[in-house]
């Protein structure tokens, strides 16, 4: 069973930072890339930063050198530590395989919100 569960949002000045979690299901988890996207109100889901098996990841350029994704293979969780938060950070943000479609499970996501 698919199980993709986001926590860690939260409201926070410019600036701050913030720590994602996303635990998921030990299958999906051992086999692909993971990644974290971000979906904005009126904007379409974006990738924000993946991590592969063996722990190289890649980023967007918006996020370059603020944001870190890293993995607990034991625990199957995937991170992402959120730095110098800009009001164009705030979104809802989702984990799932780096190569999910629109059409696959997607968790809850997480919030958050930048307020300048």
């Amino acid at each position: 069973q698919v199980q993709l569960v986001e926590s860690g949002g939260g409201l926070v000045q410019v600036g701050g930072s913030l720590r994602l979690s996303c635990a998921a299901s030990g299958s999906i988890f051992r086999l692909n890339t993971m990644a974290w996207f971000r979906q904005a109100p009126g904007k379409q889901r974006e990738l924000v930063a993946s991590i592969t098996r063996l722990g190289f990841t890649n980023y967007a350029t918006s996020v370059k050198g603020r944001f870190i994704i890293s993995k607990d293979n034991a625990k199957n969780t995937v991170y992402l530590q959120m730095s110098s938060l800009k009001p164009e950070d705030t979104a809802v943000y989702y984990c799932n395989t780096a190569q999910a479609a629109d059409s696959a499970y997607w968790g809850q996501g997480t919030q958050v919100t930048v307020s300048s």
